[in-house]
């Protein structure tokens, strides 16, 4: 990393790397990709590229989650290896930004979509199964709670709001978001409508799953104020995805 940085001498950084699970089992992989990954590049930066704008990418699952709005103001919690990873980088970059006057910048990203996606995320898993069954697939899509309610962002939104955040140097880190929380059952319904199907004949719901979280919903006032705003609403994202084969 530092000597790709003092080679190249970047204008931007992103440091987007992490695997997204909370399991605890991936405690050491999440602190080295997360946070050593973090203080790699801040470091190098110090050290050879101080002009360099550092974005270094934040979770709506480290703060402290009540059901309520969360925005930049809400507290931590290192609820998970994860969450914690995600603070300890924070922190990093907290750091480096006042100790040594880095433009390094925090986006707290809330749920986001894409083809790109793995089915390891739900939202896949289910795009993915709607299409098998159909193209004539008989199998049945296991779900855990359905009730569970999250944002719907398209990833290429996010992206216009990481750009849009490190072109000003007002505000260094931002919850990004599109601040409206919909159910993954009104997810699995529409992914299963764009198909003409009835989404009661093929899940399978696991009654003994616990969710991480019953709501988790975005503040995103603070990024709205620099202009950006999401452009690809709940029903437009299950499109994209759902052509997507």
């Amino acid at each position: 990393v530092e000597g790709l940085i003092k080679r190249e001498q970047p204008n931007f950084i992103f440091h987007l790397a992490a695997n997204s699970s909370a399991r605890h089992s991936l405690l050491f992989e999440n602190h080295a990709t997360i946070e050593t990954g973090t203080l790699n590049i801040l470091e190098s930066v110090k050290l050879h590229c101080t002009h360099s704008k550092v974005f270094i990418s934040g979770s709506a699952l480290q703060f402290k989650n009540t059901g309520q709005r969360i925005n930049e103001h809400t507290e931590f919690e290192a609820s998970s290896p994860y969450a914690l990873a995600r603070i300890q980088s924070t922190y990093a970059a907290r750091y480096y930004r006042n100790a040594f006057g880095l433009k390094v910048y925090v986006g707290y990203f809330f749920n986001h979509d894409s083809p790109l996606r793995t089915e390891q995320h739900v939202n896949q898993k289910i795009v993915k199964a709607v299409q098998r069954i159909a193209n004539g697939s008989e199998e049945k899509l296991t779900l855990g709670n359905i009730d569970v309610k999250k944002e719907f962002n398209y990833a290429g939104d996010i992206v216009e709001a990481i750009w849009k955040l490190v072109n000003q140097n007002n505000i260094f880190e931002a919850v990004i978001g599109c601040s409206k929380a919909f159910s993954i059952k009104e997810w699995v319904v529409t992914c299963f409508k764009l198909k003409d199907l009835d989404w009661k004949s093929y899940v399978e719901i696991q009654n003994d799953f616990v969710p991480e979280y019953n709501v988790l919903v975005s503040d995103a006032t603070l990024l709205k104020s620099i202009g950006w705003q999401p452009k690809t609403d709940f029903y437009q994202l299950a499109k994209i995805m759902m052509e997507d084969e």
